[in-house]
């Protein structure tokens, strides 16, 4: 049997995608309804999310909206609530800062907790009830959660709790057919990491690929989301250019690998 174009289609299937207004969660989004997906997007931008909302309705899809904290668990239950079946759920949405662990203050502590893992458990618990047999949780984590991460360790510890939650995830859901996977994304220039990086380091360098850019990441959340997927959960896509197989070499002008 030959896997069908079709397979990576997404007809029919209805996604929540959140953090949507830029970055990777707008070209996510707007991926998933060029593959024939209908969306709820959700975001704390009003006016890129609309945007976004507005790209997607001229592919002939619907798209409905909310400006929503997504820390919000009553918040959530109630938006997810007036949503129809959810067949596809991305938690893309996230945030942190940079300071060293001694320096983050409690406030500053529980608002990257709740930003990038409470986010995440709210979204599952209210979009389980409402997801078939043969859905599909994407979960976004970073390439800090498997290295150290000097000046984004809350950050760090967050997206590796969401990775090792997926795994478990994973196996409680089966016996629903959900499958439950992560993306790990790496060196792409999106608005949220602008202002991250610190030094006159070049970070490229690590990158056996180059930079990359957001439709990098929506290209495996569409692999994860469709069937050509349909035996692939609890585990990563590292989406990162090659930074996971670089672990601390670095790429010179004329190509070659130093330590």
């Amino acid at each position: 049997m030959v896997l069908s174009a079709d397979a990576f289609r997404l007809d029919g299937k209805f996604a929540v995608v959140t953090g949507a207004a830029k970055g990777l969660g707008e070209a996510i989004a707007l991926a998933y309804a060029n593959y024939g997906a209908d969306l709820a997007i959700c975001d704390r931008d009003e006016e890129n999310m609309e945007r976004v909302a507005k790209e997607v309705r001229a592919m002939g899809r619907t798209c409905v909206t909310s400006v929503l904290d997504v820390r919000d668990t009553a918040a959530v239950d109630a938006w997810v609530n007036s949503l129809p079946d959810i067949d596809i759920l991305v938690n893309n949405a996230g945030g942190t800062f940079y300071a060293w662990f001694m320096d983050v203050t409690d406030k500053g502590q529980r608002s990257v907790i709740d930003e990038n893992f409470t986010s995440v458990t709210n979204f599952v618990r209210s979009c389980i009830p409402k997801m078939p047999r043969g859905g599909s949780i994407i979960n976004i984590t970073s390439v800090e959660a498997y290295k150290a991460s000097p000046g984004f360790g809350v950050y760090g510890a967050m997206k590796a709790a969401v990775e090792h939650l997926s795994r478990t995830l994973a196996l409680e859901l089966s016996d629903k057919k959900i499958r439950v996977n992560t993306i790990a994304p790496d060196g792409m220039h999106t608005p949220g990491d602008a202002n991250l990086l610190v030094g006159d380091h070049d970070y490229g360098a690590t990158l056996a690929l180059g930079w990359g850019e957001p439709d990098d990441a929506a290209g495996s959340a569409i692999f994860l989301a469709s069937s050509a997927s349909a035996y692939l959960t609890g585990t990563t896509l590292q989406t990162n250019g090659g930074s996971d197989a670089a672990r601390g070499w670095k790429k010179t002008p004329e190509g070659n690998w130093i330590p």
